[in-house]
């Protein structure tokens, strides 16, 4: 009897156990039940248009933060490009050149200041020149000896004294001396250097004391008051080149200002290796802004044209291609309500063009768009195809600048700039 009821006892627990867990696996089935439910709804009700969905009501597509991306504008308007061909060359002035001393010898004097204007004959440096004051006064001793000496023989000749070869060795004893003056005049002179122009002396470390030998550089000089610039231009382009034809230039420690000079000349020869012909061009530099050895971008005008264009900001360039974003209204009812201070809202749409010269900020425009378009200004990375858009109320206005002119950069030699 005992035996039993433990035997009972037993499977009562475990029966109650049993039924625990069929309640608690029926209570998390529910539960997951429940909601998976609420997930189908919800997803329901964004996919109608719901707040979280893709499109707002209406069925436009929101720009970040819930509406349309602001954007300024610009418009599409002719402007006149200056076809160029465009080369490099470096600058030098007019007149330079690197002094040097003719003999080995120390410094005595500098009289000049770096970067000092100085005129032509000026005397920049003077070495020792003891030795040679001491000859030129012996060999002026000698020339005053020789020279009377041949007056008395020529006095003696005259009157029947003496015989004219005996007149005609002094006469060759005196001219002697004058030359053995003259050279120890030159020798003397070598150790005075002069400027041998006017212009502008640079950087020096020639100080007195300091041991200068033939050769070796004192001071620079140059003649600044023009700027020549020599460049090579492809023997193709050579009859659209005259001497005297205006140029324009720029130079990268100037960005902006556009330099004016002429073709002071051209070269006799085309280079039979490159096939292509040496000009030489003048720039007044009255400023001496430009100094010698700076990098100049020289631009050859071969004529003008008038194309659609827009600022550079305005075009973006991906791989071999480029296009712009351009404006189209929207149907009433299609935006949200414009915001205090902004202009109506719009549609932009990525329409490929062919690009032209780039000058002066501008983009010349050959096909894609027309005169007149209205395509967003800047910020491109902001907005994407068919997305909406506000348009600031303060766009930003197209150029009126008639032309631009400057020439564009080459990375090398000589290219047209089309």
């Amino acid at each position: 009897m005992k035996r039993t009821r433990s035997l009972i006892r037993r499977h009562f627990f475990l029966v109650a156990a049993l039924v625990v867990l069929a309640v608690m696996v029926v209570a998390g089935g529910y539960k997951v039940l429940t909601k998976s439910s609420a997930g189908s709804q919800a997803a329901s009700g964004q996919g109608m248009g719901g707040p979280g969905g893709p499109q707002a009501k209406g069925g436009a597509r929101r720009g970040g933060f819930g509406g349309p991306t602001l954007v300024s504008v610009t418009t599409v308007q002719p402007r006149v490009f200056e076809d160029t061909i465009e080369v490099l060359g470096v600058a030098k002035g007019r007149q330079s050149v690197t002094l040097t001393a003719a003999t080995t010898q120390l410094v005595d004097r500098v009289l000049f200041r770096d970067g000092q204007r100085v005129a032509r004959g000026a005397v920049l440096v003077e070495l020792k020149d003891t030795e040679q004051n001491a000859g030129t006064a012996q060999a002026e001793a000698r020339l005053l000896e020789a020279r009377r000496a041949y007056d008395r023989y020529k006095t003696l000749g005259d009157q029947g004294w003496t015989s004219k070869a005996q007149v005609e060795q002094y006469e060759a004893a005196w001219r002697s001396a004058q030359a053995d003056l003259a050279a120890a005049k030159a020798r003397q002179g070598d150790r005075t250097i002069r400027a041998p122009f006017a212009g502008v002396v640079g950087l020096s470390d020639v100080a007195p004391g300091a041991l200068v030998n033939p050769g070796a550089p004192i001071v620079t000089l140059d003649d600044v008051s023009v700027i020549r610039v020599d460049f090579q231009v492809p023997e193709r382009y050579l009859g659209q080149l005259r001497e005297g034809q205006s140029l324009l230039a720029t130079a990268d420690a100037y960005p902006g200002e556009t330099i004016t000079g002429r073709i002071a000349q051209l070269d006799t020869r085309v280079d039979e290796r490159t096939r292509a012909i040496t000009a030489r061009a003048e720039f007044p530099n009255g400023s001496g802004k430009l100094k010698p050895g700076m990098l100049v971008r020289v631009g050859i005008s071969r004529g003008q044209r008038t194309t659609a264009s827009a600022p550079e900001s305005a075009v973006s360039v991906q791989g071999d291609g480029a296009f712009v974003y351009v404006l189209h209204s929207r149907a009433p009812g299609q935006g949200q309500p414009q915001a205090k201070g902004q202009a109506g809202g719009a549609m932009v749409e990525q329409r490929p063009i062919v690009t032209g010269l780039r000058q002066q900020g501008f983009v010349e425009i050959t096909d894609g768009v027309k005169p007149g378009d209205r395509i967003v200004a800047d910020g491109l990375n902001k907005i994407q195809p068919g997305q909406p858009v506000r348009v600031a109320s303060g766009a930003r206005p197209p150029s009126s600048a008639p032309s631009a002119r400057a020439p564009v950069t080459s990375p090398a030699g000589a290219r047209p700039a089309a």
